[in-house]
């Protein structure tokens, strides 16, 4: 069940994001709080092992959030990469960062 309802979440958030994406006059900087879902994906690095996918929804019923629906995955890390990094003096140095997943939807 729980494989389902993770599906049902992506594809939403999917269709959210096509929808703004379709036309340039569909772009928005605000969301219609009369009544919308608002969703948010994110990834977080719990520790050099893990990572954790984050999803969220908030329903927005007369300009209030009637609810906020919270999901939490945790999936392996994808380790680090090397770098360099530069200070505001302009000196650099060679350092480890954690790789970051690359996020895709697609809706059917």
């Amino acid at each position: 069940m729980p494989n389902r309802k993770y599906r049902f979440v992506v594809s939403l958030a999917v269709i959210l994001l096509f929808a703004c994406k379709s036309k340039n006059e569909d772009v928005t900087d605000n969301v219609n709080k009369s009544g919308s879902i608002e969703t948010a994906v994110h990834i977080g690095h719990i520790d050099s092992l893990h990572d954790e996918l984050v999803t969220t929804h908030k329903v927005w019923v007369k300009n209030n959030v009637f609810k906020t629906v919270e999901y939490r995955d945790t999936i392996p890390s994808l380790g680090n990469e090397s770098t360099v990094a530069e200070n505001s003096d302009g000196d650099t140095k060679n350092v480890s960062v954690k790789k970051d997943y690359e996020i895709y939807i697609t809706v059917k």
